[in-house]
């Protein structure tokens, strides 16, 4: 299974002048995870497909905000 949401400690040496950000998150869309798009994917009505961007629910993505910081590490706690 894949989640759309990326998360990652990035390395923070002594000498960094700025003071450092513990975790940075991305997104990543879902045609990533879909080598090709096979025949007969469902589709969304028209109407609804201008609105969501795209003709098919598989490629989706809403953009969601990232997770804030502290809610990562509860989640990498408690998965751990």
């Amino acid at each position: 299974m894949y989640t759309q949401q990326k998360c990652y400690r990035p390395f923070y040496g002594p000498h960094d002048p700025c003071p450092p950000k513990l975790i940075k998150c991305y997104s990543t869309p879902p045609n990533l995870y879909m080598g090709f798009q096979p025949p007969g994917l469902q589709q969304f009505e028209p109407r609804v497909a201008l609105m969501k961007g795209t003709l098919w629910p598989a490629f989706y993505d809403p953009y969601p905000k990232p997770k804030p910081a502290r809610e990562v590490e509860m989640d990498e706690q408690t998965n751990s």
